[in-house]
């Protein structure tokens, strides 16, 4: 069994609403064989994974799994369960997996569940699946062997998010807000675009660097707050034994000797009294250290949060009781086997690693024996990093601990802060400092990031929801963090859609965030060049804080190979679904086509819009999808049929639609009709000989609507669109000489079948000349397709190979083209050249005065360079002067058709 290949899919996919991987899998040896074909297999893999009994599979209940292992199942299934229990085993908590065909023999796509947090870029998920794969392998050998999962184990635990990055994802979840970590680390994106804010565990955007600079430096600290009459411990810096001893010597003990710039309690030193300890301490800290007397009393921690005390708890430092019997070395054993301890922050208890200093000033060795019931100090410090427990006493504390400790985060300017005391009790005053008298209590620390742990899963006590006190002051009354978001897709137009989409909002006072399959776009500026249409893309705007709404082409491709990206739209926005891509992917049919595109139609939000094209006849069928769930939302249909039944219906009920009728675009929205722009008005449908344009407006105007867009700006808006500067290579139309040049992207036979339309109705038949590449990762038939509409509208083509062949030879497209032009038109002239800057200046050749040269391009700058080195300028349309005078859209529709063979257009 072989894993061929690991593709992650972020956020929502096809498969479910989370994370997950799709894995290749070849099966080699183990193709066609089933697990009743191998004696004992289901009773040898069930030994070694036990948990596998309460897997459901199919059956929806604990057995299912087993049930199927026994009658017989492919291995390609097994090796999915498996993988999901080895996740268990873990501590990744996953459940969903799926296994499909991937429809060669052998062949299968496993799909498995991701934490969702886990980065994109970690390792864990493909050595999950290579282990699930070589124990499958074993077990079918009979030589299972042990399983070793430590060190995986302790690689996923790291890559986890901490306690406190934890408590701050959920509390934002809860809210509906949406969060990205960055990678592995604890850096949150929390909402987007201008509502989006940043945390880096209890650090926020908003925390102060001054403060943070302060609380860091402990002399610092010192100084600020005991200018300010905060009752503190003597003590002060040191950077010479020396001057560490002359403390103590001013001082007397007990002293506390900590590093000055320390955190997490390392190298803290507690009840010191003599030289020899001090210089100890002072060495082992780092020789620049503060000596403090050391107060009585308890160790607390107060978390102060945007001006509010959330929480409050009692710190006691790591400690076993003796039980006459054991060592030391053993009841610290014990201590540690408590599944809620780990390494480092990762989980809510850390490992205890006792201080021998500390087990020696009580006369222990590890390998004491304590008497029955004497408490063994392990280390000297209530800090949770160095084992220590907590209890929470938040309902104990006394108004005036409150206010002391909000005045202290307020003196150094911080946002959050955890303030560390030490009192007789929290449910008392602390006495105020007082001129010639040392405190006995009060501040010894100020925390600017301080760890959540200890108050979300104290020892005792009840647990404080701290991450949600964080994220309330983040967000405020009650916001999600959300901009208006557009997402589009469909088969053809996308681009143009999302393009004009964003011109609108534009005019509405948003700074757009939009991404096309050209590039990504901030308020109409280029920050980058790329097929932007997939997750990543979709990230780089929503996580741009000058952005205020984003319009978000979603293609097909990164809808499969990298999922969604984002959780939820305000507006889905389905163009048309028709033949393209198929052969790709796992995609053989356009239904199959229908379903991925149908996911931008679930992840419309409930309230939110969908944007449907009444004329196509497969988004008239998402509407009766389940997982759409068009019930919870509100339908605007658009098309340029006002007949289609599911509009008149749609109508009928009070709905809303857009539509071109009689010569103009209008909202309907029950009986009334409110004519908006005369279809001669819309830029780039020149004069109507465009309808696919003009579906396109309609559809842009739909979205822009339904984010609040007004009537009369968006018509203004429409009317002052540029195609030519807004959407280039989209039906652009130059002059050279006597002879236009039409440019455009159509590479499917509906898109072909569009563009061939219109410029019929420009120029008329036989006044064409195309210059033509279609992309070589199409199907045969599809090519076969787009060769026959061309070849029932034109009769004179060159024809030209992009320069990325997509896995097939050189020329190997154009010739297939070619053969299939040929036979459909055996008349046809048709010549084959190496680049579009030949087959460009080919087509000029064998264009005459008042003909068009088509252009269909594979990369529209190159094209348009060479067009402006011939001469080439923009050009208002064909026939100057005179407009197609089309009674209505509708007849439109019905005339001058140019067939697809085998495809609805």
């Amino acid at each position: 069994m072989k894993i061929e290949s690991l593709r992650h899919l972020r956020g929502p996919n096809v498969y479910l609403s989370r994370p997950a991987v799709v894995a290749r899998v070849r099966l080699e040896e183990l193709a066609g064989v089933e697990t009743s074909d191998v004696t004992g297999f289901a009773e040898r893999l069930l030994r070694v994974l036990p948990g596998l009994a309460e897997h459901h599979c199919a059956a929806g209940a604990p057995g299912g799994f087993v049930s199927r292992l026994r009658g017989g199942t492919y291995f390609g299934h097994v090796t999915e369960h498996v993988c999901l229990e080895l996740s268990q085993l873990i501590g990744r908590d996953v459940s969903f997996g799926r296994t499909v065909s991937a429809g060669e023999p052998g062949g299968y796509d496993l799909i498995i569940e991701c934490p969702v947090d886990e980065s994109p870029g970690s390792s864990v998920p493909c050595e999950l699946l290579e282990t699930a794969a070589g124990l499958v392998t074993a077990v079918v050998d009979g030589r299972p062997g042990e399983l070793a999962l430590d060190d995986l184990a302790a690689r996923a635990e790291r890559e986890a998010a901490g306690p406190s990055t934890r408590a701050i994802i959920a509390a934002a979840r809860r809210r509906g807000i949406p969060v990205e970590r960055y990678d592995d680390l604890s850096l949150l994106r929390l909402g987007w675009g201008n509502r989006r804010r940043l945390a880096w565990a209890a650090m926020t955007d908003q925390t102060s660097g001054v403060g943070i600079d302060i609380a860091g430096d402990k002399q610092v600290t010192r100084r600020v707050l005991t200018e300010a009459g905060v009752p503190m411990p003597a003590g002060g810096a040191a950077r010479t034994l020396d001057e560490a001893l002359r403390l103590l010597g001013e001082l007397g003990g007990p002293v506390v000797v900590k590093p000055r710039h320390g955190r997490h309690g390392e190298h803290v030193a507690l009840h010191l009294n003599t030289p020899d300890q001090v210089e100890q301490a002072f060495r082992a800290a780092g020789a620049d250290v503060i000596v403090e007397r050391e107060l009585g009393g308890r160790d607390y921690r107060v978390l102060v949060v945007a001006g509010e005390v959330v929480a409050a708890a009692e710190r006691i430092a790591a400690h076993v009781v003796g039980d006459g019997s054991r060592t030391v070395a053993e009841l610290v054993e014990e201590l540690n086997a408590d599944p809620r301890r780990g390494t480092g922050h990762s989980r809510v208890l850390t490992r205890v690693e006792p201080v021998p200093s500390v087990l020696e000033r009580q006369g222990y060795k590890g390998e004491s024996v304590p008497a029955y019931g004497k408490k063994v100090w392990l280390c000297s410090t209530g800090n949770l990093s160095t084992g220590a427990t907590s209890h929470d006493v938040t309902d104990l504390i006394h108004p005036e601990v409150s206010r002391l400790c909000l005045r202290v985060t307020a003196l150094l300017g911080l946002d959050i802060a955890g303030i560390d005391l030490r009192l007789p009790g929290i449910d008392a005053p602390v006495p105020p400092a007082q001129s010639g008298t040392e405190a006995a209590a009060g501040v010894i620390e100020v925390n600017a990031v301080p760890g959540l742990r200890m108050h979300l899963a104290p020892v005792e006590g009840r647990p404080r929801d701290v991450g949600d006190a964080i994220v309330r002051a983040m967000f405020p009354a009650g916001s999600d963090g959300r901009i208006p978001t557009v997402a589009v897709t469909g088969t053809n137009g996308k681009t143009t859609v999302a393009r004009i989409t964003a011109h609108l909002l534009a005019g509405h006072g948003l700074r757009v965030g939009l991404t096309t399959t050209d590039d990504v776009r901030i308020d109409g500026r280029v920050i980058f060049r790329a097929d932007a249409t997939g997750p990543r893309s979709a990230q780089m705007v929503l996580g741009d804080p000058g952005v205020s709404a984003a319009v978000l082409e979603t293609a097909r491709g990164g809808l499969l190979n990298r999922g969604l990206g984002y959780d939820w739209s305000d507006v889905g926005v389905l163009t048309n679904i028709t033949a393209d891509h198929l052969g790709q992917d796992g995609l053989a049919t356009v239904e199959d086509l229908a379903h991925v595109k149908a996911l931008v139609a679930e992840r419309v939000r409930d309230g939110g819009t969908l944007v449907l094209n009444a004329d196509d006849p497969w988004v008239r069928t998402l509407i009766g999808r389940p997982r759409v769930r068009a019930d919870r939302k509100r339908v605007v249909w658009f098309g340029l049929d006002a007949g289609q039944p599911v509009v008149v219906e749609h109508l009928a009920r009070g709905g809303t639609a857009y539509l071109a009728d009689d010569g103009w675009v209008l909202q309907a929205t029950g009986a009334r009709r409110t004519p908006l722009l005369r279809v001669a008005e819309l830029p780039g449908a020149y004069g109507g000989a465009a309808p696919h344009v003009v579906a396109n407006t309609l559809a842009a105007m739909a979205a822009a609507r339904a984010l609040g867009a007004g009537q009369d700006e968006v018509c203004r808006r429409v009317a002052e669109f540029d195609p030519a500067v807004a959407n280039p290579g989209r039906g652009t139309l130059l002059r050279l000489g006597d002879v236009s040049v039409f440019v455009d992207y159509a590479h499917n036979p509906a898109a072909l079948a569009a563009t061939l339309r219109t410029v019929h109705r420009l120029w008329g038949p036989d006044r064409c000349v195309a210059a033509l590449t279609l992309p070589g990762d199409r199907r045969d038939d599809l090519l076969a397709a787009c060769a026959q509409v061309v070849a029932d509208a034109v009769s004179r083509v060159v024809l030209y190979d992009d320069e990325d062949p997509r896995g097939r030879t050189p020329s190997e497209v154009s010739e297939l083209v070619e053969r299939e032009m040929r036979a459909r038109r055996p008349k046809l002239t048709a010549l084959r050249v190496s680049g579009f800057a030949d087959a460009v200046v080919e087509a000029l050749r064998l264009a005459r005065p008042g003909d068009v040269v088509l252009v269909i391009y594979e990369k529209l700058a190159p094209v348009l360079a060479l067009l402006e080195e011939l001469g080439a300028v923009p050009a208002p349309p064909a026939r100057p002067g005179r407009r197609p005078a089309y009674p209505s859209l509708r007849s439109l529709m019905g005339n001058e058709r140019v067939p697809v063979p085998g495809y609805h257009v």
